[in-house]
């Protein structure tokens, strides 16, 4: 009995081993499928086209966007996109790249921004509003996320991001902290950052904008929030809208420190 017993445990010790082996394999050929596809990452061809989209001279109002503020003045792009979201006083409003740019081609270029807003992701002007934040991201790589929390609206919208990223809902009573509250969880063979904390370079925030190889697409943080919230049954909130805004500030600070390599490539 006592042998029938020990037998079972090794079989059971063995078949574990066998599926952790099968599972670290498997996660394994998915990051060398990754480091791959790094050499010839299609974002590359939308960081050309949102350059591109920088300089034209467009809109009704026929300007180009080289004096459009996102931070650091007037036409300076290197290093603003590690310190989105932030306060703007021209807006009296807390930004992300996307919905600065928003104010931008409005205010310089005549389009827009509410109707833009509720295009379709991957349609029109709200298309070149990723390829613009693509090629921005790609102007900081590298360089650490520094988001500012001087002004008191970027200390609230910290914490409201805070509360929006615990706050559970919908059909399966879900929260975006019931996939990325807590280490080393997984869903299929997607690692899912604990993005409470500082997740290292290159994980979660840090890493969006992102071509997503699944669905051949170029995704913004606006969109990868917004299929967040698709997955936990919610209702979008709307593009730049405050709660999407709020949640890039609190998963930005708690990505101090972390150096940023957008634009990426996703599965």
């Amino acid at each position: 009995m006592r042998m029938t017993k020990t037998l079972s445990l090794l079989a059971l010790g063995c078949l574990a081993t066998t599926a952790a082996m099968a599972q670290k394999s498997a996660v394994q050929s998915i990051e060398e499928y990754r480091a791959m596809l790094q050499d010839g990452n299609p974002a590359d061809l939308f960081e050309a086209k949102g350059e591109d989209l920088w300089k034209q001279k467009r809109g009704p109002k026929n300007a180009s966007l080289e004096k459009c503020d996102l931070g650091k003045g007037p036409g300076v792009v290197k290093g603003v996109f590690v310190e989105l979201p932030r306060y703007f006083p021209d807006t009296k409003k807390v930004q992300d790249v996307e919905s600065r740019l928003l104010t931008c081609v409005e205010t310089l270029q005549g389009f827009n921004a509410a109707e833009i807003a509720k295009t379709a992701f991957g349609k029109g002007e709200q298309k070149n509003i990723t390829a613009l934040a693509t090629w921005i991201s790609a102007e900081s790589k590298g360089m650490k996320f520094n988001l500012p929390q001087a002004h008191q609206q970027e200390k609230v919208f910290f914490e409201v991001g805070k509360r929006l990223f615990f706050q559970r809902g919908g059909p399966h009573d879900f929260a975006c902290a019931s996939c990325h509250g807590q280490d080393n969880t997984r869903i299929r063979l997607q690692d899912l950052p604990n993005l409470t904390k500082n997740p290292g370079d290159g994980v979660g925030f840090a890493a969006w904008p992102a071509y997503r190889v699944s669905n051949g697409q170029m995704w913004g943080m606006q969109q990868r929030l917004n299929d967040c919230y698709r997955q936990q049954r919610f209702p979008y909130p709307g593009f730049a809208s405050d709660a999407t805004v709020a949640l890039g500030v609190y998963l930005g600070v708690n990505s101090q420190g972390s150096a940023s390599v957008a634009p990426a490539i996703k599965r």
